[in-house]
């Protein structure tokens, strides 16, 4: 990805959410942006947008603590 370092936060490109299996689709992305709060991509040109690491991660793991009080 390029240049590096602790102060830049790091991204996730669309290919790299479905290489992960965070998400299958773009619908499916879009829907959870507008009503499960998934945090918005940001433009880093005029035909590229990028999701911040941090905020992904710390969506997943709010899933994962919410899914966890529901089952006890």
């Amino acid at each position: 990805m390029g240049y590096s370092d602790s102060t830049s936060p790091q991204y996730y490109r669309y290919r790299t959410l479905v290489a992960l299996g965070i998400v299958t689709n773009r619908m499916t992305l879009w829907r959870w942006q507008r009503n499960q709060g998934f945090p918005a991509p940001v433009r880093l040109g005029p035909n590229t947008r990028a999701w911040i690491r941090s905020e992904v991660d710390t969506w997943l793991a709010e899933r994962a603590a919410a899914r966890e009080e529901a089952t006890c």
